[in-house]
């Protein structure tokens, strides 16, 4: 038998295995132990917008020689839909806590190897084993914060201190909620005395009734942009994250910050590396690179959201560690509520936003 003949036997014969081993495997994607690695040393993130110092990346691409590629997106839905998307090739990205548990489940996240992240050690006890990603798995803790309003005190003529008052209307065609579907909505159910976890399709379609129903009040749902508004002097009330509105403070002394007293929205985001990176040693390093004390107190002095590193916290703007609307007493807390994946139920809430931000007459 001639070699070559060989050659064709074998080149069918591995033909088969290999159609074999397909029809066998599942349609999920699987981490590998080593993703596929380019010749340039890259690293692709995606993070909210305004969520770090810029010096940070240029200090790791000079230290590091590693050119950061940097986007952004709006909510996390945005973000779901992107890592989804065939064309995908983010390194890190930064989930909110029950998005991360959606992530866990689609099998969209590659576990973290932590011998590669030894600055794990200057996280928070506190921000371990975590519901969302117990044994923190597949995400090391970023920032955390919480849901309040922003407001111009000159504009309001007094103190903001509840959702009630967000929703006076003495202020109407004044207010900018966010354009994220469970942030908004569980906060208008808590409002309304209910779960913002709530399972109960009558107690979603009733926050979403008190949302259509003040329309025309709204000035806009804002992706992730309120504090803009509010400096600008388009709204003067916005519900918004924590730290975007610290951020803006230091431009106008007259803007102000509230935890509602009904209680809000508490949350993690943390930096997880999702199934279709190809740059996994960077991103891992990376991650060690912001869990480093300096580099932590460094990303929360200029974004002004709360540390989970603990290692950091001595280093933290003494104004903001003393601050108990940045850093809640465990008092507050107790009002405060975590988001959490409500699995298929999560289509009561895609559907209720739909109908409140579908336009007008549609």
């Amino acid at each position: 038998m001639s070699v070559r003949l060989l050659g064709v036997i074998f080149y069918f014969l591995f033909a088969l295995l290999g159609l074999v081993a397909c029809a066998g495997a599942s349609l999920a994607p699987t981490p590998t132990t080593e993703p596929t690695r380019g010749e340039e040393k890259v690293l692709n993130i995606y993070n909210w917008d305004t969520y770090i110092d810029p010096a940070i990346l240029a200090d790791f691409e000079e230290q590091f020689g590693i050119t950061v590629n940097y986007e952004t997106y709006e909510n996390n839905e945005a973000l779901l839909s992107a890592v989804e998307s065939p064309n995908a090739n983010y390194d890190i990205v930064v989930p909110t806590d029950y998005m991360v548990a959606i992530m866990r489940q689609r099998e969209l996240l590659v576990p973290l190897r932590k011998e590669n992240i030894p600055n794990f050690k200057n996280v928070d006890p506190a921000f371990l084993n975590s519901a969302f990603d117990p044994g923190n798995r597949y995400c090391a803790p970023y920032q955390w914060g919480t849901v309040g309003i922003g407001y111009n005190i000159e504009a309001t003529d007094k103190e903001i201190k509840s959702w009630a008052d967000f929703f006076d209307p003495a202020y109407a065609g004044r207010v900018a909620l966010l354009d994220d579907a469970r942030p908004t909505l569980g906060i208008v159910l808590l409002y309304l005395g209910y779960s913002p976890n709530t399972t109960n399709p009558a107690e979603i379609v009733q926050a979403r009734d008190f949302l259509v129903e003040r329309r025309e009040e709204i000035v806009a749902f804002a992706p992730d942009t309120g504090q803009d508004l509010v400096v600008n002097g388009e709204a003067d009330l916005v519900m918004e994250w924590s730290g975007d509105i610290f951020q803006v403070m230091e431009e106008n002394s007259d803007i102000r910050y509230a935890i509602p007293e009904e209680g809000s929205v508490i949350w993690t985001d943390a930096a997880c590396i999702p199934i279709t990176a190809t740059h996994r040693d960077e991103a891992e390093l990376f991650i060690n690179y912001i869990l480093e004390p300096e580099v932590g107190a460094a990303l929360s002095n200029f974004i002004r959201y709360a540390t989970p590193n603990q290692a950091a916290f001595p280093m933290i703007i003494e104004a903001d560690r003393n601050n108990p609307a940045l850093y809640p007493s465990e008092q507050v807390r107790e009002r405060l509520f975590f988001l959490v994946d409500l699995g298929p139920d999560t289509e009561l809430y895609e559907q209720a936003w739909q109908e409140i931000t579908a336009p007008a007459g549609s």
